[in-house]
This record gives C-alpha cells, sequence and structure tokens, in this order.
C-alpha cells in the first residue's frame, strides 16, 4: 500500500548520478560502486543519490561521489536529464546525470555510505548495471565522443601537460579508432585553448577555458 501524500498530487523523486570517466593504460575507464542496499543490491552502479530538498543540484552530486567514493574536487557538467516511468522500482524517479573528467592515475576510489565498493572499470568491460545506468553511460560516452570535435575538453583526463601521441592515444580510446598521427596532430593544435607547455619540449597544455560550461 502506497504511503500517504500530505499535498494534493504525488512528487516525483530527485536524483543525481555522475558518469565518471578516465584514462588507464590508453583505456578509457568509468567509475561505478557496488550497491550495498536493495534495489539491485550488489549489482554495480553510477554513483548517485537523492536530492536533499535544500540542496542544489550540483551539490547534490558532489556530495554523493564524495560520499559513495571519498572523490572530491571533480571537474562536472550537467548533461541529460532521465525521467521515463518505471526506471525505478521504488517510486517516479527523475535523474539529472553529470558528466565528469578526471585523472583516473591519480584519483583512488574509497568506497563509503551505502556503497560497499567502488572501482574503475573499462568501458568495453562494463559488468551487469543496475537501473538504467547502461543507456546513461551510453549516452554520456557518445555525447563525449560527439563533442570532442568541436572542443579539447576531453584533454582533462591527461596530465596537466602531455605529448600530442599522449592525446591521439586519448583520442583513439574514446572514438574506438586509429588516428593518422601527422593529419591528428595538426587538427588538434588547430584548437586555441591548447598551447605550448612553458620550457618543456614537445608538451602542451589546456588552457583555461573562460567559462566552465565548455561541454554545452
Amino acid at each position: 500500500m502506497a504511503a500517504p501524500y500530505c499535498y494534493a498530487y504525488p512528487h516525483p523523486a530527485v536524483t543525481t548520478d555522475v558518469v565518471l570517466f578516465g584514462l588507464r593504460a590508453g583505456d578509457l575507464n568509468l567509475l561505478l560502486i557496488r550497491r550495498a542496499h536493495p534495489p539491485f543490491a550488489g549489482r554495480w552502479a553510477l554513483p548517485g543519490g537523492f536530492l536533499e530538498i535544500d540542496e542544489a543540484l550540483e551539490d547534490c552530486a558532489r556530495r554523493e561521489l564524495l560520499e559513495e567514493t571519498g572523490l572530491d574536487g571533480i571537474y562536472l557538467e550537467q548533461l541529460h536529464t532521465f525521467g521515463e516511468v518505471g526506471r525505478d522500482p521504488r517510486e517516479r524517479v527523475i535523474s539529472v546525470v553529470y558528466l565528469g573528467l578526471g585523472r583516473a592515475d591519480r584519483l583512488d576510489p574509497r568506497a563509503g555510505d551505502d556503497a560497499a565498493e567502488a572501482a574503475w572499470f573499462s568501458r568495453e568491460t562494463l559488468p551487469p548495471l543496475a537501473f538504467d545506468h547502461e543507456r546513461i553511460i551510453d549516452h554520456a560516452h557518445q555525447h563525449l565522443a560527439a563533442h570532442m570535435h568541436q572542443s579539447p575538453c576531453a584533454l582533462r583526463l591527461l596530465p596537466e601537460t602531455f605529448t600530442l601521441d599522449q592525446a591521439r592515444e586519448l583520442y583513439q580510446a574514446i572514438w574506438g579508432e586509429v588516428l593518422d598521427a601527422p593529419h591528428f596532430h595538426r587538427w588538434l593544435l588547430s584548437f586555441e585553448a591548447i598551447e605550448p607547455a612553458g620550457d618543456t619540449p614537445a608538451h602542451y597544455c589546456l588552457r583555461a577555458p573562460e567559462s566552465s560550461h565548455d561541454f554545452r
């Protein structure tokens, strides 16, 4: 029997989820948590949880990421909203998804709150996932891959200074294709946001954007 409501019409619940990508040994990875409680106890899922009544959406995403994985200070951009009926067996849930980019080699996730485990997985070999998180991840990956044609935003997955070959390896991992080195190098250097990294020979860096909203 449904719980009584204190208002005329039932309200949907709101959650935030984080699709956090990282690069490990040339392979695109994704951060997941193993759920400790029903529904889908024992299944892997995206870090996330329910929005508090007085909480901003991005604050919720950052809080849940910190509570479930111990990670903070991650670059996040609001990506998309998922609200299909029946996507959560508990109640009507609308999820606001954030896309994150992080240096996987420097990020050591540690499970907390209602997460039994937290770990990096290859984008190509993900375990069975809870809810509709496979669809969410596919959407995030497609968005990132498409946006990289107009912006070098994905270079945040590399060290602060990087070589053109490291950048090509990153693009190959995300696009899933082999890229011609000379052509790719010329194309990448056409972006004004990429500049030489001081006195380090053959290394480059990504200039900080004027706006943080460069995924849009």
